[in-house]
């Protein structure tokens, strides 16, 4: 579903991707780990094309983002993005933000995008508040949002970027638990970020240990969290676990 092939990233003289080459599978669900400034939130934006690679290819179900701007649109719709901050539409309610996308990107009616939203609501354990405003939700509660708004679009990958690290503590378990569920639920191909080592070994089927702009480590989670062969790789688990 996803490959990137010999990418490298630059920002001036700074190289932030090294000839970067690996592959994420349909519906396999993998986490990139590592130390801030590893690369990780850029894989991210180079797949949302928030950024453009300076040297390689990155493909998605076949498709190069390498393209003209027209061409990308169909293979942006395939993409979906829950971000750290919630970007939310402080002047919609709930409902707006999460119909919003679905009909004017996908063409469905408001009806269907309506009922779509109430149902992803429920998943996320917001039935009732459809007509409150962000300002009026939690920080958990306004990701939890975030996510039904990208699962609205319905994404073959979804992106996940360190979807916590904005919450207070005792909101983090919520959103977790709704990943938890979408991960064990369906067969969305999911590539998250996140230092939340935990829920990184209970959901992924592989993880991708990222030093200095490549892949130091890559293994199962009961592998590279229970028996890392990398010294960096030990190293890292040892100041975050």
């Amino acid at each position: 579903m996803i490959r990137f092939d010999h990418v490298v990233k630059k920002f001036g003289d700074h190289v932030v991707l090294d000839e970067l080459d690996f592959t994420v599978d349909r519906g396999e669900k993998v986490t990139l780990i590592g130390p801030s400034g590893s690369g990780k939130t850029t894989i991210l934006r180079l797949l949302m094309t928030l950024e453009k690679v300076t040297a390689g290819d990155i493909l998605v179900a076949g498709e190069s983002l390498n393209q003209k701007e027209r061409s990308l649109r169909e293979v942006r719709k395939r993409i979906g993005m829950v971000f750290q901050q919630f970007n939310l539409f402080p002047n919609m309610d709930v409902l707006g933000n999460i119909t919003e996308a679905p009909i004017h990107v996908l063409g469905q009616s408001r009806d269907e995008a309506q009922t779509r939203a109430r149902e992803l609501l429920d998943m996320v354990g917001l039935t009732g508040r459809e007509n409150a405003h962000p300002s009026q939700l939690s920080g958990g509660q306004q990701q939890r949002v975030a996510i039904a708004r990208c699962l609205a679009m319905n994404p073959q990958v979804m992106l996940l970027d360190e979807v916590t690290s904005a919450l207070d503590p005792e909101l983090v378990d919520d959103v977790l638990s709704v990943l938890r569920d979408i991960a064990v639920s369906t067969d969305i191909t999911m590539l998250i970020v996140t230092h939340e080592m935990r829920f990184a070994r209970e959901v992924s089927d592989r993880v991708l240990m990222f030093d200095a702009g490549r892949i130091a480590e890559s293994g199962p989670p009961e592998q590279l969290f229970g028996d890392p062969r990398s010294d960096r790789t030990r190293e890292f688990l040892r100041a975050v676990l």
